[in-house]
């Protein structure tokens, strides 16, 4: 990942650990991976507007929850998913969910978003998976 994308993301996080500090509200962090191309406009119409989307690079982008539980996040992305694969006729994309800890620095979050999201990809029958699915690695 490039620096200026980082750095969205970096600002993106912090704004979202400030917000829930400051006002005691829910996140809930996703990366989405679509194998076709997906525009943000695309995107934004299945997401709602408040919302946060960054595209991280051609197939995943990071999407911020907001005021979300990661059960309602769940459902939101078997919505999400849903829609991508009746629009785009592709049962290919995945989603990798983590709850909102502002102990995990931007950087630990999206390394710890990747690699839920590598391992749904490799060996999940789900295709939403959250933290849980790394507990089989040591």
């Amino acid at each position: 990942m490039c620096d200026p994308i980082f750095n969205r993301f970096e600002i993106e996080v912090k704004r979202a650990y400030y917000i829930s500090k400051r006002y005691e509200t829910l996140s809930t962090f996703a990366l989405l991976y679509f194998d076709k191309e997906l525009s943000v406009e695309q995107l934004a119409i299945y997401l709602r507007v408040s919302d946060k989307f960054l595209l991280i690079n051609e197939n995943t982008y990071f999407i911020n929850f907001t005021f979300t539980s990661q059960e309602d996040t769940f459902k939101a992305c078997q919505n999400l998913l849903l829609e991508l694969d009746n629009n785009f006729n592709n049962r290919n994309s995945c989603i990798g969910i983590e709850s909102l800890d502002i102990n995990l620095s931007p950087k630990m979050l999206l390394n710890k978003l990747t690699q839920i999201l590598q391992e749904t990809k490799k060996s999940s029958y789900g295709r939403i998976e959250d933290e849980s699915i790394l507990n089989h690695i040591i």
